[in-house]
């Protein structure tokens, strides 16, 4: 018997090839499958649900046109996080050199930043329950902002998102080896930064 999650990947496979043979309804019912995703990764790295629809958006209309370079149908998850992850970083960079950026576009998003297992909030790996106060959701953003490119995002996609380790290493072109020290070394990071608030 056919587990669930063998079926779904192979209705989306069968959706993938359509898509790629010109079919616009396959595509659009890979959108809504991806949708929710996407924008909830563009969202974590962007920290503004505006710019986060249309870096989804982009994601989406990339992917239609570039299709048939996707060598195996069944990566189409990872393959448009990738899409969705660079685009966002690029958009933030792009913001950053027009101006200066504030911090309160951030602490929105980190202010949601959940264990997947436990749905507590996340402080540098160490889950607090309850709500926490503005001034540490502003410590938190800061301290994220200060990571590194790639473990800040391995640290969203994995502890935020929880993308499965073998899926970050895909979106973010490493190994799993690497997600699993970007993670840790974003941590570690973190607990000291927000040495204060623990």
């Amino acid at each position: 018997m056919e587990t669930r999650q063998a079926k779904t990947d192979c209705t989306q496979v069968e959706l993938v090839r359509r898509a790629t043979d010109g079919d616009r309804e396959a595509f659009g019912r890979l959108v809504r499958i991806y949708q929710r995703r996407a924008v909830s990764l563009a969202y974590r790295l962007l920290g503004n649900s505006e710019d986060a629809s249309d870096v989804a958006q982009d994601a989406f209309v990339r992917a239609y046109k570039s299709l048939n370079q996707l060598a195996d149908a069944s990566r189409f998850g990872p393959w448009l996080m990738r899409t969705v992850s660079n685009l966002s970083l690029n958009y933030r960079r792009m913001r950053a050199t027009r101006a200066s950026g504030s911090l309160d576009d951030g602490v929105e998003a980190v202010a949601e930043l959940r264990n997947p297992a436990t749905g507590m909030k996340l402080v540098g790996g160490v889950t607090h329950p309850g709500g926490q106060k503005a001034e540490l959701q502003a410590a938190i953003g800061s301290a994220i902002e200060q990571l590194p490119e790639k473990q800040r995002l391995a640290l969203i996609l994995f502890s935020v998102e929880g993308v499965p380790q073998k899926e970050v290493a895909e979106i973010l072109g490493c190994t799993v080896e690497l997600v699993k020290w970007n993670v840790f070394q974003a941590r570690k990071k973190l607990k000291g930064f927000l040495a204060d608030y623990l």
